[in-house]
């Protein structure tokens, strides 16, 4: 009898630990969308006409510039600590698709850039 006991002591137990495995769960999640890949923009595609009219407005008016030695090429990203400005009210009506970005001046030259993604998108020189 002790032996049908056991036999039936030892098949509950294997019962119970495979109830216990089955209620085992797995939580997975969908990447977030802020987790997405950003890929790179292509640059800006400005006329000759539109270039000039944005650099020529800008130049006028006076703006701290980043240190001389620091270079900026398009598809580059600018450190957060750089300031960037918005484009100005005649640069905007005269050339919208240019609204959304801020631009600096280094070296003479203006970079637009992307301010959701802080890259440069353009380089404007006279």
């Amino acid at each position: 009898m002790t032996g049908i006991r056991r036999a039936t002591i030892a098949l509950g137990l294997a019962a119970g630990m495979g109830a216990a495995h089955a209620q085992t769960t797995v939580i997975t999640r969908e990447p977030a969308q802020s987790e997405t890949i950003i890929t790179t923009q292509q640059p800006v595609q400005l006329t000759p006409v539109q270039r000039q009219t944005i650099y020529r407005t800008i130049v006028r008016a006076p703006v701290a510039q980043p240190p001389a030695a620091v270079e900026y090429r398009i598809g580059t990203r600018v450190p957060h600590t750089v300031h960037l400005y918005e484009m100005p009210h005649d640069v905007v009506v005269q050339v919208p698709a240019v609204r959304r970005y801020r631009y600096m001046v280094v070296n003479h030259q203006v970079v637009l850039v992307d301010p959701s993604t802080s890259e440069v998108v353009a380089e404007l020189g006279d």
